[in-house]
């Protein structure tokens, strides 16, 4: 007889570990009833991932055990896997329970620690020592966890021990393309071991991190037999039998998985927006969001990817004008409003502003012309903004892009104000590209808010051109700084003028404390600013 396998991609919630285990239970019952032999969960998905310093809380891990108890309980005629954290917080492990007939008949503990990017393992766990294999209907099955798998000599030495398959559990986060990135490591693993790699991966929203699932299982060959759905919940379902004295993965009976042509990087990012934007204003118990709308290509991007998320009764416009924003953008604000259906109110600052900058003359030096008088502007529109906020209970979204979040073109506690960053890692080029596909069935950002040459609006005529270089450029430099690390030198080296250079890594590296201080956002990019990028405030280091 074949063995069943499922994969259970679901999206779990940090600490919610009543959820998460009703989640579990859910899927279990669902894969009773498809006759699944072997349920596989993702990594941590009892307590939700990345759980941080709540691993050093005592409670918190025996909360994990109850949890685990509680799900061995419902395993009868069915085997599960499940990832929690297990131990005490001096000694943590992060753990793939394998549950049977109502016990808990192994654990695996995970052996390859992350320690880049937006991983901190080896603050919190200790890396296991011992391989687990078990046997299912005359297979044997090595279990793995995440990066273990991305470490093909660590684990050749590993499991010495013969195996006919690799189940790997993960929370792997999206940034574009890293799904390739995912195939290619699977499939060097398939063939190196020459058996098939089953892998079941988190989906969800996290903080600043976007777990977008596609859970697949590769054959012996490398190729990639069947994925689960991008970015949503799924339960993916394939026999596996041996055929030639080799194990093969036959009659994958789930519809929603599939082998579609993968997302273009637009589309990825995209759903990646939409899905991190739901997950964390849900997540944190708010209904409702607000945006304040300039008139801008950025606030109409974050208004249309929350309404996607969201639905439009639950996001509300505010323009707020004052003397200096044209007729333009106040009617392209207005009518993206009626696009999206979404409230939109007018609440002009210009009053605001002349008693503001009254009460600020009352210190000699104090003038309406220069750079505190623009960003007083930004300062007056998040104040009203928070209140608002306060008011009603709503989200404040920010919608600063990540070329202008790099270079500080941005007003701390002004327009850096609010709960949530939706684009803060997307870059300027990206914005237009997105804002071109969401109009692709139609036009729902005004194409003039496309073309229009971008601006902050806070003087006369002003235009983003007069303090930075045209955006494909800048955000050219920016990758090759903030992402692949490169020198002054080696940017010079590459082509890029000098001056130009020297001028935009200067202003990234003033520019940290802005940063440290504005709200977190959705990480579409292989290195996001914050745990991707920790640099010191205090730095006089020259690059």
């Amino acid at each position: 007889m074949p063995l069943r396998i499922g994969l259970a991609q679901i999206n779990t919630t940090v600490g919610d570990m009543r959820a998460n285990v009703d989640t579990i239970t859910r899927i279990i019952g669902s894969a009773k009833d498809e006759n699944v032999d072997l349920v596989v969960f993702p990594e941590m998905c009892i307590c939700g991932y990345p759980p941080e310093d709540l691993l050093h809380k005592p409670k918190f891990l025996n909360d994990n055990e109850t949890a685990l108890q509680q799900l061995a309980a419902e395993t009868d005629g069915i085997t599960a896997i499940v990832g929690l954290a297990q131990g005490i917080p001096t000694q943590c492990y992060n753990v793939a329970a394998i549950l049977e007939n109502g016990q808990v008949q192994a654990a695996y503990q995970k052996g390859v620690l992350p320690n880049y990017g937006v991983f901190d393992e080896k603050r919190y766990f200790t890396p296991g020592q011992t391989p687990v294999i078990i046997e299912k209907d005359g297979l044997r099955i090595a279990i793995t966890i995440c990066e273990d798998i991305w470490n093909l000599e660590w684990l050749d030495s590993f499991f010495r021990e013969q195996h006919d398959l690799i189940i790997n559990i993960s929370a792997s986060p999206f940034n574009a393309w890293k799904n390739q990135k995912r195939q290619a490591i699977l499939a060097d693993c398939s063939r190196h071991f020459n058996c098939p790699v089953v892998y079941c991966n988190l989906v969800g929203g996290q903080d600043e991190l976007v777990f977008d699932g596609r859970s697949m299982i590769v054959d012996a060959g490398g190729n990639v037999v069947l994925q689960a759905t991008e970015f949503c919940e799924d339960l993916c379902i394939a026999d596996f039998e041996i055929r030639d004295d080799k194990v093969t993965a036959i009659n994958p009976i789930s519809p929603s998985c599939h082998l579609d042509e993968p997302l273009d990087e637009i589309d990825e990012i995209y759903q990646a927006l939409v899905l991190g934007t739901r997950d964390y204003v849900r997540k944190n118990g708010f209904s409702k969001v607000v945006i304040g709308l300039s008139g801008g290509i950025d606030s109409a991007l974050v208004a249309a990817i929350s309404v996607k998320a969201l639905g439009k009764e639950n996001v509300i416009g505010i323009t707020m004008p004052s003397r200096f924003n044209t007729s333009e953008t106040q009617s392209d604000a207005q009518v993206l409003a009626e696009n999206l259906g979404i409230k939109f109110h007018t609440v002009p600052i210009a009053d605001a502003l002349d008693s503001f900058s009254m009460t600020l003359g009352n210190i000699d030096g104090w003038n309406e012309s220069g750079l505190a008088y623009e960003n007083l502007q930004a300062r007056i529109r998040g104040t009203m903004l928070m209140s608002y906020s306060n008011q009603f209970g709503w989200l404040v979204l920010t919608t600063g892009n990540k070329s202008e979040t790099a270079v500080g073109y941005s007003t701390l506690y002004g327009d850096t104000a609010g709960g949530f960053a939706v684009i803060k890692d997307v870059p300027k080029t990206r914005v237009y590209k997105l804002c071109r596909r969401i109009n692709e069935q139609g036009e729902i950002i005004p194409e003039t808010t496309i073309t229009r040459p971008p601006s902050a609006e806070l003087r006369p005529d002003q235009k983003d051109s007069d303090s930075l270089p045209g955006y494909d450029l800048l955000d050219s430099i920016l990758k090759n700084y903030i992402e692949l690390n490169h020198s002054v030198d080696e940017l010079i080296e590459a082509g890029f003028e000098e001056a130009t250079v020297r001028q935009i890594i200067a202003l990234v590296d003033r520019n940290e404390y802005k940063r440290r201080q504005s709200p977190p956002g959705v990480k579409i990019t292989p290195r996001a600013f914050g745990k991707d990028r920790r640099m010191p405030i205090t730095n006089r280091y020259t690059p």
